[in-house]
């Protein structure tokens, strides 16, 4: 009996055997179901978050924590390619705090694995990143990385940059269930960037609209021009997200623009400077009436001479305020800090746009004023009409009674008075005729004013110097100073730029003119040998002998770098 019953028990526990196995198999599976039920869930929830941002930055951060977060990485990053197409211009990490990305340094640009992306748009998984031939190697201070997966976003069939993920969690590879699900986020996140992208632009279009029309009003309200360039420059500024803005406008009867206004980093230094048309970044934006960009402004050799400006600046657009047809009035000039993006097309269009728009507006107050003071000048040559038609002959009507009245008076004193009141009329009337005249002299000496005077000068002087000196003007030169010592600065700055030119063996010579209600200041400085002291003094005493008669000074330093700096002011007179 014994023996009989062993094959069953054996019988028994076979399939015993196999009904766990059954079951085991059953319940893997059913985790297998599980967790892929979670892997979806979890990548619906990813899609649907990332789908409801609609700020661009906010977008790339989100879709980079459920890359991360999806495929259970430590590491994770996304890559917006340049507009090159060849380099990455942003770099959003996850997994790396801030410290450590400082230790690390600059953000990468699209060397070894992150390359092969760039240049082959297909999704790429690695067991290990040091074994492929495009392994680029990693910065000091990098946190170890040996698995790889990344795949490319898209949008609107054009690839937008890439989705870098290493260090799968637990020390497991990445797999193509993995490389799926990335590449699912990635077709999602391409939706995703494209809605934020569409709503980036309207906005950007309404707030420029929003800025023409600010700029329209305060036009046509009658502020002052100086008051609406600053509103032009720093609307820009604002939009663009430039660090620095300069505007100038093109001075008469030369080939030169004056810094009117500038705003950010170095906007004292900027402010007045007189740049020429021909060779210059703003020049060249001026004459061609288009706009005109540089990737680092700090080194484009289209920045005029003179002492080093632009430190720690980078991206720059030029735009002229106008069009060819109704000319231009001005350039602006917009510069981003040094590493950030340049400025692209869709950034362009818009601000040009906004530039021919304040052309437009400015025309037509200038229009307006225009139309106003033909009012006044009608009116002034009507009040002079009726002061010559009526008052000054009823003046002179009565000077001729009271001549004639005084043949008839015998005492000496009353005779007198009446010759004394003939002569108080004719003064009068000397008086209203010279009032007449002015109402109806008209301002017509159009470049005749010191500032163009100090142009040609320099402009003049630049054969002679071997290169064009630097021009800075501040205050109301043209205005404010008397057209005598107008003729004097001339004078004082051709002989200053004469002597250089001569003696100071010179590589640069900055000119700077200054005029208040008080004084006018000229500064010329030269980084040359400075003043022989065995030289001819005739030049430097004819200077000083003209400052004197105008009750001035004139004062010689030599800096401790080198050259000569030369100091020639005088006191405006009053009204």
């Amino acid at each position: 009996m014994g023996s009989a019953e062993e094959p069953r028990e054996a019988r028994v526990r076979l399939p015993q055997l196999r009904l766990d196995e059954l079951l085991e198999e059953l319940q893997a599976r059913l985790d297998a179901a599980r967790g892929t039920r979670d892997r979806v869930h979890s990548l619906l929830e990813a899609v649907l978050s990332v789908g409801r941002e609609l700020d661009l930055e906010q977008a790339l951060h989100s879709i980079v924590e459920a890359a991360a977060v999806l495929v259970d990485a430590e590491y994770a990053a996304l890559g917006v390619i340049g507009p090159d197409g060849k380099r990455l211009s942003a770099f959003h990490t996850v997994g790396v705090g801030e410290d450590q990305i400082a230790r690390i340094g600059h953000y990468p640009e699209g060397h070894g694995i992150l390359g092969e992306l760039i240049h082959h748009p297909e999704p790429l998984r690695l067991a290990k990143i040091s074994e492929h031939p495009a392994s680029y190697g990693f910065p000091p201070n990098h946190p170890p990385m040996n698995t790889f997966l990344g795949v490319p976003i898209r949008v609107r069939e054009q690839v937008f940059g890439n989705l870098y993920l290493t260090e799968k969690r637990g020390g497991a590879q990445f797999d193509e269930e993995d490389e799926s699900v990335l590449s699912t986020l990635a077709v999602a996140a391409g939706v995703a960037i494209d809605n934020a992208r569409l709503y980036e632009e309207s906005r950007l279009r309404e707030r420029w609209l929003q800025a023409n029309a600010e700029i329209t009003h305060s036009l046509m309200s009658g502020s002052d021009r100086g008051e609406v360039l600053g509103l032009i420059a720093d609307r820009a500024r604002e939009i663009t997200g430039a660090a620095l803005a300069v505007v100038a406008m093109p001075m008469d009867d030369t080939d030169s623009l004056s810094v009117e206004l500038a705003i950010g980093p170095e906007a004292e230094a900027l402010r007045g400077l007189v740049l020429p048309v021909d060779g210059s970044l703003m020049g060249e934006a001026f004459s061609t009436v288009a706009p005109v960009t540089t990737s680092d402004v700090s080194h484009d050799e289209r920045v005029s001479a003179g002492p080093p400006r632009f430190t720690g600046l980078g991206p720059a657009i030029a735009v002229p305020v106008g069009t060819g047809e109704g000319g231009v009035r001005g350039v602006v000039l917009l510069i981003r800090e040094a590493g950030h993006t340049a400025f692209t097309g869709k950034e362009i269009e818009p601000l040009q746009g906004f530039a021919a728009q304040a052309a437009v507006a400015m025309e037509l107050a200038e229009r307006r004023q225009d139309a106003e003071e033909v009012a006044v000048l009608k009116d002034r040559d009507r009040i002079a009409r009726d002061l010559h038609d009526l008052a000054i002959q009823r003046l002179f009507a009565t000077g001729m009674t009271l001549q004639s009245a005084g043949r008839f008076i015998d005492h000496p004193e009353a005779a007198e008075r009446v010759v004394r009141a003939v002569d108080d009329l004719d003064e009068t009337i000397k008086i209203i005729r010279s009032t007449i005249f002015g109402l109806r002299s008209r301002e017509g000496t159009g470049g005749s004013g010191l500032r163009a005077r100090v142009v040609r000068i320099a402009g003049e002087a630049a054969p002679v110097l071997g290169f064009a000196p630097s021009v800075r003007m501040e205050g109301l030169v043209d205005t404010q100073v008397p057209r005598e010592i107008a003729d004097h600065v001339v004078a004082v700055l051709s002989e200053a730029l004469t002597n250089i030119a001569r003696h100071a063996k010179a590589g640069r010579a900055d000119i700077a003119l200054a005029a208040d209600s008080h004084q006018v200041r000229l500064t010329v400085a030269d980084n040359g040998v400075g003043i022989p002291a065995d030289g001819r003094r005739s030049g430097l005493l004819n200077m000083a002998e003209r400052a004197r008669q105008l009750g001035g000074e004139l004062e010689l330093t030599s800096p401790a770098e080198g050259g000569t700096t030369l100091v020639w002011w005088v006191p405006v007179p009053t009204e």
